[in-house]
């Protein structure tokens, strides 16, 4: 029980700690201001590109899809920059020195961004029903709620594989920019999948976010949590949305690990 209590508190305590450490910089009104007006900014140009060139109609189809993309900032930019910050900081060499158990540090660096991730797709809702008459009369809250957990904990997992690769390059944010625009592209956010080519139909399959927007879009529509299951848990030929966020999660663990032998047998702790 008290190593449990220690790894707990390890969980939570360096979650927390972590989050403060990138944001250090911001201000409150600096932080809220980018929170408010940040979805909006990528809503609305999405929204309106959309509606120019497929119609008034699919309002709805553009605001849901980029209302939940936006959840990729805190999964992709901030989970990665919340591990590679300790290479920046030169606080990898104690990560590495310390005996705390790894697996708690390392999952716990992607909670408060996967709290925040939450709180931008509501504000992203938010908006989409103040400008663009979203009608979410129809959808049930805790459905609603706990489809979005589980996308923003999945695209969360891919930013944790993608922080340990950032390890070995310099040039993370090409990395993280090149996996945002494809999940724009391929998450079927603004490209319905039924137009992707079937190369382009497996890759999106492959990614996060995918079947998270469609559940989504589902439940707004007025489907139960039982309808929508097999897209969030399911085990099929398709995984489901939380699957696929472990998966990465736990590929990201193994290299992290991996590069920490590789970094205790040659001696460089900072690059590989």
């Amino acid at each position: 029980m008290h190593t449990l209590s220690v790894n707990l508190r390890l969980f939570f305590l360096g979650a927390l700690l972590s989050y403060r450490a990138l944001f250090r910089w911001l201000r409150p009104i600096q932080y809220l201001a980018t929170k408010i007006w940040g979805p909006l900014m990528h809503i609305t140009f999405f929204v309106l590109l959309g509606r120019f060139a497929t119609g008034e109609d699919n309002t709805s189809f553009y605001v849901i899809g980029n209302a939940v993309q936006t959840t990729a900032y805190n999964g992709i930019y901030g989970v990665t920059m919340s591990i590679t910050g300790d290479r920046w900081e030169g606080t990898l060499v104690y990560l590495f020195a310390t005996p705390a158990n790894r697996m708690s540090m390392f999952f716990g660096r992607a909670v408060m961004h996967i709290v925040d991730g939450m709180s931008g797709v509501f504000i992203g809702l938010v908006w989409g029903v103040l400008l663009f008459g979203l009608d979410l009369s129809r959808a049930s809250p805790a459905a609603l709620i706990l489809t979005i957990l589980i996308t923003t904990f999945s695209t969360a997992g891919l930013g944790l594989l993608l922080g340990c690769l950032s390890l070995l390059t310099r040039n993370v944010m090409f990395v993280n920019n090149t996996v945002f625009f494809l999940l724009l592209v391929f998450s079927g956010a603004n490209v319905p999948l039924e137009k992707l080519p079937e190369w382009a139909l497996y890759l999106a399959r492959l990614l996060p976010l995918t079947r998270g927007i469609e559940a989504t879009r589902l439940i707004v529509d007025g489907a139960s949590l039982q309808d929508v299951a097999p897209l969030l848990w399911g085990v099929g030929a398709v995984w489901g949305e939380l699957w696929v966020g472990l998966f990465y999660g736990l590929i990201g663990y193994v290299f992290f690990r991996w590069f920490e032998r590789q970094a205790r047998r040659r001696g460089t702790l900072e690059a590989f």
